[in-house]
């Protein structure tokens, strides 16, 4: 009997051999044997690929990962999985990185063999699996975890490495079977987009580290790159980082350098210059103008390092590398700076296996030719430039997609009769670009409107799961009761207590109803920043009351609420201490400047008047949320 019909799928390198479905009912029992021996070859040439190993054990085994235990458990919170793994596979066993639901011993353990993983055939098929039932699955229902683990439905998303090496699975297990919504897919897509972010960064750090210890057998070597690494890695504003470098090569390589790289083939190229010479910065700064514009020597620099994926040294002297810049004012400006020897060396992106530019070092006429040695610095500089490229880069998707995740967790706000409301939310500018803070506002059904500003403390992925279980505990809490929003939050401090919850927040909720003399607001503050209220004459409250503790600790006494009564014109503005908070102010200071502001700019619509109130932000070194309630009617 001959070989069973198949397809071939190429993947990077290699070659993922996979049987019809066809061919495997035609043939029968004894040729599906012969058919999962193909692909049991395959599967063990993808798992051993030592290159994708590599990746595998620069990761680490060091127990359980704080990380990406974040991740599993908002994978269970936000899926709603009872388990959530973050699986690492090498050719022999797979690594539980991150967990939560695993039982005992794999919890401690950390580690299942080969023979218990779902997310190996998520590595080997290099693409996503989601399976309702593993039990009618023909490659997993043989699984032992189905009954150790009471593993049922199934849903892996790859985890990839630099290289786009498949290198884990992040998954979501369901102990019945399931249908894995679209909804769902998408989100476990998203964070394995950020494990794999997450994963290329820890790899990256450790192949800097790597190549810094190869480097100690020269000292001259050790001070450059440790200097470079350390100064490329204090940054993710990807254009100081190359200004950084010229620095540092201008001070222990070459005497000027001119830097130029783009993130994409035919993007406007970014161009800096530096010389050892500070009273020459001004001509570099002139001549990185000119190089960028003028597109011809520009390309004929990285051309050369293009071809030869390596540094490219000359001696030729200073008329022959003047007759190479065509520009009159770049050849005088080169020609001032001092032309000698000069080097060219590629900055090829560790990730895309591709030259994103080049920089060009140039000696004066009076110090030797660069020496082979010096050529090894080069390579070793324009790779740490390409790292440097692609940190940001993956730091900048990082950061879309926990603001995509933030936002998502957001309240849409309603379009209320009488009420016209505003709401803005800021990410920090460091960091992952999600937090806790948040906002709400949502019609009662007897016709009053609960809006509310939060912050939970933290700003990382946990900390915006927290947020969105403390938003649905209040929506869910207060919906339909007619309490005063102290009780209200007198019941959700119980609520978190009672259930566990994770959760330390400050939070203003308030309650607006129509009175006889225009508007009632009820509020009750647990721990934050007072409201501000804006007068139709143009004059602003600060509602300060006495503090009352965070949302989370353990119940106390009842809290209380506070009632105002409000003009018809007026509008409430509730914010979160990111902008007001100075660490060189007090908060009062802060939230004095704020009511200045808005004094100032009443007059303004709904929208101006937002964008207005976050200029007030010293810095944004912290999340903003901030709700506008204009009370029209």
């Amino acid at each position: 009997m001959g070989l069973p019909e198949t397809d071939d799928r190429v993947r990077g390198a290699r070659v993922v051999r996979s049987v019809t479905p066809v061919t495997w009912q035609a043939t029968g029992r004894g040729a599906m044997v012969l058919q999962w021996d193909v692909i049991g070859d395959t599967e063990q040439s993808v798992l051993a690929d030592p290159v994708r190993l590599r990746s595998v054990r620069q990761l680490g085994r060091s127990g359980p990962d704080e990380a990406f235990d974040r991740v599993a458990m908002l994978v269970r919170k936000l899926v709603d999985a009872p388990l959530g793994v973050v699986c690492l596979v090498d050719a022999e066993e797979q690594f539980l990185a991150g967990q939560v639901g695993m039982p005992e011993p794999f919890a401690s353990e950390r580690a299942m063999p080969l023979t218990h993983s779902f997310s190996r055939h998520v590595v080997v098929a290099g693409e996503m699996l989601v399976i309702p039932d593993v039990r009618t699955d023909p490659r997993m229902r043989g699984n032992p975890s189905i009954e150790q683990l009471n593993a049922i439905a199934y849903a892996g998303v790859p985890i990839t490495d630099p290289d786009g090496l498949v290198v884990g699975a992040l998954c979501a297990v369901d102990h019945e079977p399931r249908d894995w919504t679209p909804s769902e897919v998408t989100l476990l897509t998203e964070l394995a987009a950020v494990c794999s972010s997450e994963v290329c960064l820890r790899i990256a750090r450790a192949t800097a580290e790597e190549a810094r210890q190869a480097a100690e057998s020269a000292h001259h070597q050790l001070e450059l790159l440790t200097d470079l690494t350390e100064s490329l890695a204090a940054t993710m504003d990807v254009d100081e980082a190359m200004r950084r470098l010229g620095r540092i090569v201008t001070a222990r390589l070459a005497d000027w350098c001119v830097v130029t790289y783009a993130d994409e083939p035919g993007a406007e190229p970014h161009v800096s210059a530096a010389h050892r010479d500070p009273a020459r910065a001004a001509d570099m700064a002139r001549l990185a103008e000119l190089a960028a514009r003028s597109r011809t020597d520009l390309q004929a620099i990285v051309l050369a390092a293009r071809r030869s994926g390596r540094p490219v040294r000359r001696a030729d002297g200073p008329a022959k590398l003047r007759g190479r810049l065509s520009d009159a004012e770049i050849a005088a400006i080169a020609t001032s700076a001092g032309l000698g020897s000069s080097m060219v060396a590629p900055i090829i992106s560790p990730v895309r296996r591709r030259v994103m530019g080049a920089v060009l070092l140039v000696n004066g006429p009076d110090r030797a030719p660069f020496s082979a040695a010096e050529e090894r610095i080069a390579a070793e500089i324009g790779r740490r430039a390409g790292l440097a490229v692609e940190n940001s880069r993956l730091y900048r998707e990082q950061r879309h997609v926990a603001e995509v995740l933030q936002r998502s967790l957001l309240t849409e706000l309603p379009e209320l009769p009488g009420v016209e409301l505003h709401a803005r939310y800021l990410p920090a500018q460091d960091g992952a670009a999600v937090g806790g803070d948040w906002y709400d506002a949502f019609a009662q059904p007897d016709g009053s409107v609960l809006v509310a500003v939060g912050d939970v403390s933290g700003h990382d992925i946990e900390a915006a799961a927290t947020m969105g279980q403390l938003r649905n505990l209040v929506r869910g809490d207060a919906y339909g009761r007619t309490d005063e929003p102290g009780v209200l939050l007198t019941q959700l401090d119980q609520a978190l207590h009672g259930l566990r919850v994770p959760a330390a927040a400050t939070a203003v909720l308030a309650r607006v109803r129509q009175s006889w003399s225009g508007y009632q607001i009820s509020f009750a503050n647990a721990g934050h920043p007072p409201p501000l209220l804006l007068l139709p004459d143009g004059r602003v409250q600060v509602w300060w009351v006495p503090p009352e503790p965070l949302l989370g600790l353990p119940p106390q006494d009842p809290r209380t609420t506070t009632i105002r009564y409000v003009p018809p014109g007026s509008t409430l503005v509730l914010y979160t201490d990111g902008l007001v908070e100075d660490r060189d102010q007090l908060l009062d200071d802060g939230v004095a400047r704020l009511a200045e502001v808005l004094r100032h700019c009443a007059v303004y619509p709904g929208d101006e008047l937002c964008a207005r109130l976050l200029e007030v932000a010293p810095r944004r070194s912290d999340d903003i949320a901030l709700l506008l309630v204009r009370l029209t009617g």
